[in-house]
């Protein structure tokens, strides 16, 4: 969907090689290596939160979850390992955006800021084109009761149908669902939200995974942003 869109660069990256700290490193230098001709990537110090930033900026990294920017050039970046990278584009008004939705996050309501940030800059959510990437799937991802109230909160009624009981009887958390919840009740028209639906847990071929590999997981990057 997103192909079709003139002047449009971006990309669900896969993983190359074992797990580690260093493969995080190489997936950055990879990735940087790989769209240089195209654009400067920006990544954030990604704190499972909902703050939206405003790209490009200089110096550090700024603390952040998502980030939006109108100018050529420029390539938002996410990084996860079973975290939901979101990709939104409004084409008719060359805006990008790039949100990393943890469960944290979602219950923070990332999604929905980035959507808020990009109509009040004048985008009309029935323009807004959005890409859930791959993450980590309901037939994985196995949570503790204490995240219902959480999503309840955030979510009401809805929230009960982002939960079942997984085979050893604990619940499991549907965070593709969420997120598709929170963008349509921005405003988004279901026929507008896309997806790479691959579970992260279940292709250790493909992604990296923490819930999988553990703390020395590394990281797959996600890209969004118009050619220089």
């Amino acid at each position: 969907m997103l192909a079709s869109i003139p002047g449009l660069v971006h990309g669900f990256e896969q993983r190359q090689g074992h797990a580690g700290r260093e493969t995080r490193g190489a997936s950055r230098r990879r990735v940087t290596v790989a769209l240089a001709d195209t654009g400067r990537l920006l990544l954030m110090k990604q704190v499972h939160g909902a703050t939206v930033r405003h790209a490009p900026w200089d110096g550090a990294r700024p603390e952040g979850d998502a980030a939006v920017t109108t100018r050529y050039g420029v390539l938002l970046g996410i990084e996860t390992a079973d975290c939901l990278p979101v990709l939104l584009v409004d084409p008719w008004r060359v805006t990008v955006a790039a949100a990393h939705a943890g469960w944290r996050g979602t219950v923070a309501g990332v999604a929905r800021a980035v959507v808020e940030v990009l109509t009040a800059a004048g985008s009309r959510a029935d323009d807004i084109l959005a890409v859930l990437g791959p993450s980590i799937g309901p037939c994985c991802y196995e949570v503790g009761d204490e995240l219902r109230p959480a999503f309840a909160a955030a979510f009401g009624d809805d929230a009960d149908g982002f939960f079942h009981r997984g085979p050893r009887g604990r619940a499991h958390l549907d965070l593709r669902a969420a997120n598709v919840c929170q963008l349509e009740r921005a405003g988004l028209p279901s026929e507008n939200i896309h997806h790479v639906a691959d579970c992260t847990h279940c292709r250790p071929d493909l992604y990296h995974s923490y819930r999988r590999d553990g703390p020395g997981s590394g990281r797959m990057l996600s890209f969004v942003g118009w050619r220089r």
